[in-house]
This record gives structure tokens, sequence and C-alpha cells, in this order.
């Protein structure tokens, strides 16, 4: 295989082809540096703007008298739900058509519903704002995948996806300290409404810098209706693998980064700043080195050859299911903070992993769709349920009156990374199994 071709799997025909790649429209130098700033700075204001309710929450419930009830709609299971189930359809679109304008419709649209948020005067208008938020971003990853495998070289698209994904610790670490700073100062409305317009500039480099991207040409594969086409992909043993495990990182990820915080400052007397400060820097700096990291690793697994793309996850989950059982049950919170690292870095080290499988798996034109389904398993299901089951397992110990009730339920989030270590390794060895049959 050369540098220039991937091995791919055409879902329609069942064997493994070897599907041509076109050189001539990889982008290099310059050009190439310029796409991957403006897909960090896109990732990274589509998590400030889906964060901004977070740090500004108490600011906006005084002003529009909302209950936590009301917050928790805005912020939670509705907001999950709809970026989810949207994120499939446009995908589709940015698979078949050109990603480029999905990317900067999707912008625009999430720009445009938050800062229009900044102006809501009720519960229903806000609601509704985040709807659209949620509407834009739920095809922003997607049409990110589909417009790097369009420009970006086989050989670099792993430091690619991982870049990519750089934006969300970035986006969080700033979406926290200036959204705070600036609601403190100029008020909740001014963070909204300055977010957004922003994220109008950040969609005209999404416009220009990329340049044009053609459209694919239509084969049988890639005109199948989208639902179709999903269920094709979920019946590989290898990406249905996948996407269980993606299903499992997202009742392990949700939890730990919910009850992180609320644990060290009920077990061990942390005070709220000195948790922000060093959970928050530790989060972001293993955010960073996790993507680049994991998608530098990634793009050797691939030029290696044996097929073998998700070994390295794997075995870093079995080991955050070890280390975070201990943080759970160390005696001083120094030791507690220092063993939750490793799941800090494992759920950033994992994206361009799996993305990547995904995209080998899915095959040429199916990258934004097969990205979209891993987005749809760890998005759903396990930010729905998985803190939820925490916080009975916590108040049904509290009840009873046993001790570090919240660390029992926590307990959730090693046995889900182990299982996600599990499903990781099979879904190496399908994978490996299915490319190397051509």
């Amino acid at each position: 295989m050369t540098e220039t071709s991937v091995k791919s799997i055409d879902m329609h025909r069942g064997p493994p082809l070897l599907l041509k790649e076109f050189p001539n429209e990889y982008v290099q130098g310059w050009h190439l540096f310029a796409i991957l700033m403006t897909l960090i700075l896109t990732n990274a204001f589509s998590q400030i703007d889906r964060i901004l309710p977070f740090i500004l929450a108490e600011s906006i419930k005084a002003d529009l008298g909302l209950s936590d009830t009301q917050m928790g709609l805005l912020t939670g299971l509705a907001f999950a739900v709809c970026y989810s189930l949207l994120s499939l359809p446009l995908a589709r679109a940015a698979d078949r058509g050109s990603p480029r304008f999905v990317l900067v419709s999707c912008i625009v649209l999430w720009s445009a519903m938050t800062a229009l948020g900044g102006f809501a005067a009720s519960f229903l208008l806000l609601a509704l704002t985040r709807f659209g938020v949620a509407f834009g971003e739920a095809g922003a990853v997607p049409a990110g995948h589909a417009l790097i495998a369009r420009k970006i070289s086989p050989k670099h698209r792993g430091l690619a996806i991982g870049l990519f994904a750089m934006g969300i610790p970035l986006g969080t670490m700033v979406g926290f300290a200036a959204g705070g700073a600036i609601g403190d100062t100029l008020g909740w409305r001014t963070a909204m409404i300055g977010a957004g317009a922003i994220g109008g500039l950040i969609a005209l480099l999404a416009f220009i810098v990329p340049g044009p991207t053609p459209m694919l040409a239509r084969t049988a594969a890639n005109s199948e209706p989208f639902m179709a086409s999903s269920r094709r992909l979920l019946a590989s043993p290898a990406f249905r693998w996948l996407f269980i495990g993606a299903i499992f990182v997202g009742f392990a990820a949700a939890p730990f980064y919910a009850f992180s915080a609320p644990f060290l400052i009920r077990t061990h007397g942390f005070s709220t700043s000195e948790v922000g400060l060093a959970f928050g820097l530790l989060q972001g700096m293993m955010g960073i080195v996790g993507t680049l990291l994991g998608g530098r690793w990634f793009d050797r697994a691939v030029s290696s050859g044996t097929g073998r793309v998700l070994g390295a996850p794997a075995v870093l989950f079995l080991i955050t299911s070890a280390t975070t059982s201990a943080a759970l049950f160390a005696p001083a919170g120094w030791l507690s903070i220092a063993l939750l690292v490793p799941g800090m870095l494992s759920f950033s080290f994992m994206l361009p992993w799996a993305f990547g499988a995904a995209h080998l798996v899915a095959g040429e034109g199916k990258q934004a769709q097969a990205s979209s389904l891993v987005m749809i398993g760890s998005g759903l299901l396990g930010p729905a349920l998985g803190p939820l089951i925490v916080g009975m397992v916590s108040d049904g110990a509290t009840a009873a009156e046993i001790p570090n009730g919240l660390g029992l339920g926590l307990l959730v989030v090693p046995v889900f990374t182990v299982l996600t270590g599990i499903a990781m390794l099979i879904a190496n060895r399908r994978i490996a199994a299915l490319l190397s049959c051509r």
C-alpha cells in the first residue's frame, strides 16, 4: 500500500477493496497549516458556545427566573438528543455534497443562535435558541472529518483529526475562563452575543481557507439512503464493536466529568476554586496532549500495515480502570487527583483513534457518516443515563448512611472503562482481519 492510498471496505460488495485516492487534491505547506488552524478554531468555538450556559447558569437563572430543572433541560438531555440524532443526516449531506458548505452553514447557524440567546427574555425563547445551537453543532464534527478526508493525505489524517479534536479542551478552557470573566463584568447576554459574533468570523474563515471541495462522483455506495447505509455499516462486526466501545465510552466519560469535582470537594475537602484550578488545568493539558499524541500514534499504527489500529487506546482504558478505582478510595486528596489523570488522558487520546478507525472501516465517501455514528454511540445513552446512575447510587448510599456514597456511585466509571478496553481489543482484531483481506 502506498502512502497516498488507504485500505477501506466497500460495504456493498463485502470483501475489502483498495479504493483509489486523489493525491493532487491534497493540500500541503501553508495551506495545510491554515486548514488545520481553521478547524481547531471551529471546534473550539463550537465547544465555547456549547458550554457558555454552564458557566453563566447562575446569572441566567437570576435574570430569567428559571429553576434548576429548566437549566438542566437547556443543557442536558434535550441538547444531547438533538445533537446526537441530527448529526447523521448532516453527516450524510457532507459525504454526498460539499463538506465545506455544510460546515460553514452549521457555524453560521449555531453562532446566530448563540447570539440570539443573548436577547432571550423567557425560558421558551432561550430553549429554542439552544435547540438551534445543537442543530448547528451536530454537523460540525462530521463535516470537519469529511473535509479532512477530501483535503489531507491519509498519512497525516490521524494527526489532523487529533488537532481538530484539540479544539474541545481549548474551547473548554477559554469558554470557562473568558465566559466567566465577561459574564461577571459585562453580563451573560454580552458574553453570548459576543461569542456568536466571533463565530461569524470563524464561518468566513471556514469558507475562504479550505477552498472549493468538489462533490465525489456518485456511486451505488454513496447514493444509498443514509439509514440503509448506517444499518449496513453497523452490520459489519468491525464497526459494530467500535460502536459498542463508543457507547461504553459515553457511560464512562459523562459521569467522570460530571462528578469528579463534587467527589473531590465532598471527600477530600477541597474548595471549589482549588478543584477548578487543579482539575481544570490538568484536564486541559491532558486533552491537548492526548489528542496530539493519539493522532500521531494512530498515523503510525496505520502506516505499519498490520491493521491493528485500536490496541493502544484499549490498553490505556484498561489502565485507567485500575487507576480510577484507586482514586475513589485514595486516602489523600493529591493522590486522588493524580490517579484521575490517566482517565483525563484516555478520553482525549481515544478521539483520533475511534474516528480514524471508523473512517477506515467505512471507506471513501462515508467518513462523515462513520463519525456521526460514533458520536451517536458515545453521546446519546451515556450522557443521558450515566450521571443518573451515579446520582441514584450516591443518594441510596447516603440514605443508608454508607460513607463515600459518591465514590461508590463513581465506580460506574472504572466498570465502563474496562468494558471499553475489552470492546476496543475485539474491534482491533476485527478491523485487522477485515483490512488484511484484499
